[in-house]
């Protein structure tokens, strides 16, 4: 009999590969009697390795005009993310490249190795307005790849020099390497991070987000950053109901107790791709409860599986809803934890000097 989830490996997120026809893109999928034949003979497949194809953009600051974020740039040094997190709602856009939104996105990456002398050009720019850079908007900047690479932190240590504020999501410790810069950056109210706790669970998180860090290591980065003086909270993103909401409570009690300054929310979203990933998903690691969970997924989304509209996409709609935002600001209220942004400083933004351009005299 054929294998019900013929791609599904050992610590990755998605269990199917297949590339979507959303571009008009021939489908390629696997050939399950063949697999399984494979399988009797040879055993199981190998773990999939990580690959990475090197990317030379023309510009690095990426621009939106989206009205229910708080920034209107971003950088991203990576595409595709190694923490193979099933709800990622980036994993859509590697079938621009004629890639999987599955195993693809979280085994065939793309680095920027020249990011940070784009960013210089861009910054040096005449016409260029100073407002804060949020990385991690997209994938995550902290991922494995990033010890290699080191693209965030050859970017963030040109920002620091340009004095240029800045935002950081991610739900990785690496965070913590780059401590030293964000806390001469945070002095000067220019920089401020926000640490992704989805669940304290690890057997939860060991199928949700198989290569993030232990939730256990990412709080003890909320509490290192937090005695350096850098202004974090915790993200609670995405909620999963029926399978994550259960921990709201404990979430915010252990943010507060590690420092965060405040917490957010985001029901889990599941745009494009995403949403046949996620029940496939589901019926591998969850099957006694996919139903429940979809309907509830579909109730806070009006309907379907995702709503894309502006406002009410972050924020979910209906009882589910409702019931959710209700146990965050409780909870949060409980712990004298806040939603608050952070004010950061344009003001003190200095352009780069590039390599046979003149210095200022003033």
């Amino acid at each position: 009999m054929p294998s019900r989830f013929p791609e599904q490996r050992a610590g990755r997120g998605a269990t199917v590969n297949e590339v979507p026809q959303r571009f008009g893109l021939a489908a390629r999928e696997v050939d399950g009697d063949w697999l399984d034949a494979r399988t009797a003979i040879d055993g199981e497949p190998p773990p999939l390795r990580t690959t990475v194809t090197i990317e030379q953009p023309r510009t690095i600051i990426t621009k939106n005009a989206s009205p229910d974020v708080g920034f209107d740039r971003s950088i991203n040094p990576y595409r595709g993310c190694e923490h193979g997190c099933i709800y990622c709602f980036a994993r859509p856009t590697h079938a621009f490249h004629d890639l999987s939104p599955g195993l693809d996105f979280e085994t065939k990456l793309f680095a920027k190795p020249h990011a940070a002398e784009l960013l210089a050009k861009e910054l040096a720019a005449p016409n260029y307005q100073c407002r804060p850079i949020a990385f991690g908007t997209n994938t995550d900047p902290y991922q494995p790849i990033e010890g290699r690479y080191r693209i965030t932190r050859a970017c963030l240590e040109l920002l620091a020099g340009c004095r240029h504020p800045i935002t950081i999501t991610t739900k990785s410790d690496r965070v913590v390497s780059d401590i030293e810069l964000l806390r001469d950056m945070a002095r000067d109210d220019l920089a401020a991070v926000a640490i992704s706790v989805t669940s304290l669970d690890p057997r939860i998180a060991r199928t949700l987000e198989p290569r993030a860090p232990h939730p256990e290591r990412r709080l003890t980065a909320v509490r290192r950053l937090a005695d350096a003086g850098v202004p974090v909270h915790v993200s609670i993103a995405p909620i999963v109901p029926q399978i994550t909401d259960h921990e709201i409570e404990h979430l915010v009690e252990r943010a507060a107790e590690a420092g965060a300054r405040g917490v957010s929310f985001i029901p889990v979203r599941l745009p494009h791709e995403v949403a046949p990933l996620f029940r496939a998903w589901l019926e591998a690691h969850h099957p006694d409860r996919a139903a429940k969970v979809m309907a509830t997924i579909q109730s806070i989304r009006g309907g379907r599986d995702n709503d894309p509209d502006f406002f009410t996409r972050m924020k979910g709609q209906g009882p589910w809803a409702d019931l959710i935002r209700n146990r965050v600001q409780i909870a949060s209220r409980k712990h004298g934890l806040g939603r608050q942004r952070f004010q950061l400083r344009t003001d003190l933004f200095m352009p780069p000097v590039l390599p046979g351009t003149q210095m200022s005299l003033f």
